[in-house]
């Protein structure tokens, strides 16, 4: 079996496992903001923000991380003298502080002190679709 298309296929799948939980986390926070008030509903969010971010997100992210690397391995550590794949790192990194700043929001909702509005969240809730779009184009054109 071709370990390189294993570890791009798994990586692909935890890509998009990760994306859509970068996506959904914000969108949940956005009514959780909406309805802090009543108690039934934010106990609601806040079981839902939590298995989401713990048992999809962060696993997601993980293997995302994991066969990226990989595969950087696969083809060979001089490969990151390509520019397309060093802007490419520097977009998951900013996706990965993403990540772990919605950690943060959850935390803070988890213990009812969230300070954000709806609007930020429904702003903040584009900077991954942004960031996806400028990677798979990266990655698809290799402009540099």
């Amino acid at each position: 079996m071709n370990t390189y298309l294993l570890f791009k296929s798994i990586h692909l799948i935890a890509v998009i496992s990760w994306m859509v939980g970068l996506l959904y986390l914000p969108r949940i926070f956005v009514y959780h903001s909406e309805n802090i008030e009543n108690i039934n509903s934010s106990n609601i969010f806040k079981t839902m923000e939590k298995k989401l971010f713990y048992y999809i997100m962060t696993p997601a992210m993980v293997l995302a991380w994991l066969f990226g690397l990989l595969l950087i391995f696969n083809i060979g550590l001089d490969q990151l003298v390509n520019k397309w794949l060093q802007i490419k790192l520097i977009l998951v990194f900013i996706l990965t502080f993403y990540h772990f700043f919605l950690g943060t929001c959850l935390r803070r909702f988890s213990l009812d002190l969230n300070t954000y509005s709806s609007k930020f969240y429904r702003i903040f809730n584009e900077v991954p679709t942004i960031l996806l779009i400028l990677i798979v184009f990266i990655v698809v054109f290799k402009p540099i």
